[in-house]
């Protein structure tokens, strides 16, 4: 299968490193050149257009910041579509709006392709090694065509059902990590500034009910003070407010999610848009005239486990 891959980014670029180091026949483009280079260098071709890998590839996987670039993507004069004929693929890969992937699916398929929003969680560390998590929707059938190429890019794969379901899914669970995130940012710096030692209450939440993906990972940038978690402010934004637009659309009164929204806003005007989404804990040292640091802890998530081929997750 011919696989061609747009968007290198943070998470992109290490979902195309692994099909990359696993032989797959790979197209790769990036407004950004220069993140394309080490892929080229290593056997990847370059796409001088997203409608000419459209005609080169099988399978056509989008990984972009925003459901604003994947539509660009899609439907400029030089997009996808312009190139998309009849059993051709679409992976959309972002994490994006419902509405909008099943738009651009419907488009897809009247063109006689096929369409599946395959956004991942987990990490981009989890990512570089292929130990990712991945939603699928779209037609069983087709899930069923590019679940070799799935099980490459990640660990556990799961089956959501229609188009425009694992879109809800991932962006539901990333408001769950992001209310996660907040949480601990105000239960660590209220233990420093109850004199806590913070190595031992990383430990004692470690341990306990308290713990959770979140707590393993970004607690410890946090702590480190790098903050590097591979992700940035104006994406949580978007992604809480995907989530926001979910249930206003389905009538649900939510009441923590404004608020996350609110403390993200306000990051992102304090910080920039550009900032660790992890450094949202300078509002609360800023407000405490504190750091809450910690020795011994990384600067960066590494994932030390093998890579291994994927498995499909059954709902029992």
């Amino acid at each position: 299968m011919k696989i061609g891959f747009i968007g290198l980014g943070n998470v992109g670029g290490k979902l195309a490193g692994s099909l990359l180091r696993n032989g797959f026949d790979l197209t790769v483009r990036d407004l950004n050149g220069e993140l394309a280079q080490p892929f080229l260098d290593g056997g990847a071709k370059w796409g001088e257009s997203p409608k000419q890998m459209a005609e080169a590839t099988d399978l056509l996987i989008t990984c972009l910041p925003n459901p604003t670039a994947s539509a660009v993507v899609m439907e400029a004069e030089d997009g996808i579509l312009a190139g998309l004929s009849s059993g051709k693929i679409w992976a959309e890969m972002s994490t994006t709006d419902e509405v909008e992937v099943k738009r651009l699916g419907t488009r897809v398929q009247e063109l006689g392709g096929e369409a599946l929003d395959c956004p991942v969680s987990g990490g981009c560390h989890r990512a570089e090694t292929g130990n990712i998590s991945i939603f699928a929707g779209g037609e069983r059938s087709s899930f069923e065509k590019i679940l070799p190429v799935l099980k490459v890019l990640g660990r556990n794969i799961l089956h959501t059902g229609a188009l425009g379901s694992a879109s809800v899914l991932k962006v539901l669970t990333n408001y769950l990590a992001t209310a996660n995130l907040v949480t601990l940012c105000e239960a660590l710096t209220t233990a420093k500034m109850a004199g806590m030692d913070l190595s031992t209450t990383y430990e004692a939440i470690r341990i306990s009910s308290g713990n959770s993906f979140v707590h393993e990972t970004e607690s410890q940038v946090i702590l480190n003070g790098s903050r590097d978690i591979n992700f940035t402010m104006d994406l949580v934004l978007k992604d809480i407010s995907l989530f926001q637009s979910i249930a206003e659309r389905a009538g649900v009164p939510l009441e923590v999610s404004p608020l996350l929204i609110d403390i993200f806003k306000d990051g992102e005007q304090r910080y920039g848009s550009r900032e660790w989404s992890s450094n949202i804990i300078r509002r609360l040292e800023d407000a405490c005239e504190t750091q809450i640091l910690a020795s011994g802890f990384p600067a960066q998530m590494t994932d030390d486990e093998p890579e291994v081929s994927g498995e499909e997750v059954v709902v029992q």
